[in-house]
């Protein structure tokens, strides 16, 4: 009976009867219940967790798309910036060489009034002083006599041509 002074021993009787109490007393069926409620607990998780998982696949799928179609835009949106820039820039060219072509022609046309009103005033001053000479020498040289036959030939010349 020396056994029954050492501890395994009582730590074996002290299993049994856990163990018979637990297989008798139903302790079993609330352990198994425990788990089997456990386990339910644990695959709905599962299910939620790849229910959320799916869900979220399909918005980052949606965003991926949406960045792609951003993209799109964006360069749709370059793409016709810059064909208005050229179509400006052209047209802004056109118009500063038509407006350079008429301010050369308007420019041109003052410098050809300038020149010919330079040359009537120029021709205008050399008639005033051919006649201004012509008085001058005509003064010093005429004699009467000269004076009267000039009058006479001219008022001659002027009969010849009326009649």
């Amino acid at each position: 009976m020396d056994f029954l002074n050492t501890p395994e021993f009582w730590v074996a009787v002290s299993f049994v009867l856990f163990v018979v109490g637990v297989l008798y007393l139903g302790a079993h069926k609330k352990i198994a219940a425990a788990l089997d409620a456990r386990s339910e607990a644990i695959a709905k998780e599962i299910d939620e967790a790849k229910h959320l998982r799916e869900e979220a696949e399909k918005v980052l799928a949606d965003y991926r798309r949406k960045q792609g179609n951003a993209a799109k835009e964006t360069q749709a949106i370059i793409d016709q910036a810059s064909r208005e820039a050229k179509t400006l820039a052209a047209e802004t060219s056109r118009s500063m060489k038509e407006q350079f072509e008429r301010r050369m022609k308007l420019a041109e046309e003052k410098i050809g009034r300038a020149e010919s009103d330079a040359l009537r005033d120029v021709r205008a001053a050399a008639a005033d002083a051919a006649v201004a000479a012509a008085q001058t020498v005509i003064a010093d040289k005429l004699t009467p006599e000269t004076a009267d036959k000039l009058v006479k030939q001219g008022v001659d010349a002027i009969k010849t041509k009326l009649n």
